[in-house]
């Protein structure tokens, strides 16, 4: 066996994450899935136990969620998970629909049959993850149905803009899709979207895109108005 070969044997790969993205990851994900609802106290011993890591480990990915603005840390009770701000909340839903509406309009004026099929194909992802109770699954294939709106018409940099709020917009979806008739009437308003965009109805994309944030907007400001903190 040559050097080179002997070598390669036993080279030691580095994996794909390490241990503290790992665990930022578990953390993220049970507090945008509402396994942490906001209010509740994030205690380092309990967390060290539930994701077996170390305290350091634990500390770095509460500092950095906290970051994200999921984690607040309040004097005299350490972190705890964020409350999500109304008037955040309508901010963000205000920068969805304009940068969302603006895509839309786009990809109908693009006119091709790659777009609509893309969409399609989230779309029918996004309604069997409904119909499978996956809301991760929701979650993951419409930030693909968005991500798809985006990039297929070269907007990378409004894309950019979008996943700098994504965390934060995911959190609040994660409330909004899991409210009566979401199930339906989400993939109705995105089918709208997607129908004008077939059309090549650049005017109706960006009309159907607008009212489908405005609506999940709707249903976030009332359930963040009956938000209250756990004791």
């Amino acid at each position: 066996m040559s050097g080179a070969l002997k070598e390669a044997a036993i080279r030691v790969e580095r994996p794909a994450k390490t241990l503290r993205e790992l665990a930022l990851d578990k953390v993220r994900e049970a507090i945008v899935n509402g396994y942490f609802r906001p209010g509740d106290r994030l205690v380092e011993r309990d967390l060290c136990a539930q994701l077996g890591v170390s305290r350091t480990v634990v500390r770095e990915v509460l500092r950095h969620l906290e970051s994200e603005g999921l984690v607040a840390n309040l004097p005299n009770k350490g972190p705890i998970v964020a409350l999500l701000d109304r008037d955040e909340a309508k901010q963000i839903y205000e920068i969805r629909g304009a940068l969302e509406g603006m895509a839309a309009r786009l990809c109908a004026e693009r006119g091709s049959p790659e777009i609509v099929a893309a969409l399609e194909e989230s779309l029918t992802a996004i309604r069997n993850s409904y119909r499978d109770s996956d809301m991760a699954g929701v979650l993951a294939n419409t930030s693909s149905f968005y991500q798809t709106l985006f990039t297929m018409v070269d907007r990378h940099v409004a894309w950019g803009v979008v996943n700098l709020l994504t965390v934060r917009i995911n959190h609040l979806r994660s409330m909004t899709i899991k409210t009566e008739g979401r199930g339906i009437e989400g993939p109705l308003q995105m089918s709208k979207i997607v129908d004008a965009i077939r059309r090549g109805d650049g005017e109706g994309a960006q009309r159907a895109a607008m009212d489908h944030v405005a609506a999940a907007g709707a249903i976030a400001e009332a359930v963040l108005s009956a938000q209250t903190p756990a004791e």
